[in-house]
């Protein structure tokens, strides 16, 4: 069974920093893609950030140039730094793992960012 689990989260003010982690158990096949996903309050869950099993990265425009994503195949986790958060960033952090044809997500990790 995959679980994915995420952790890092907390309670921060605007411009500091955060750096999520996704730890991945039960896949002895790796991951494909991964990728982190949010949603806020009252809003529909959207995409932040993927990378490929080889190092190929996207972000959301809205991120660009503050979050990094990068993984660990070695370790089967995956990882967020946020920099210069903003009052907007406040969400629920969610990874995904894409094994095959399976996605699987984590249970989510809460990031508020206070003005």
């Amino acid at each position: 069974q995959v679980q994915l689990v995420e952790s890092g989260g907390g309670l921060v003010q605007a411009g500091e920093s955060l750096r999520l982690s996704c730890a991945a158990s039960g896949s002895t096949f790796g991951f494909n893609t991964m990728n982190w996903f949010r949603q806020a309050p009252g809003k529909q869950r959207e995409w932040v950030a993927g990378v490929s099993s080889v190092g190929v990265t996207a972000y959301a425009e809205s991120v660009k140039g503050r979050f990094t994503i990068s993984r660990d195949n070695a370790k089967n986790a995956m990882y967020l730094q946020m920099n210069s958060l903003k009052p907007e960033d406040t969400a629920v952090y969610y990874c995904k793992g894409t094994v095959g044809l399976h996605d699987y997500w984590g249970q989510g990790t809460q990031v508020t960012v206070s003005s």
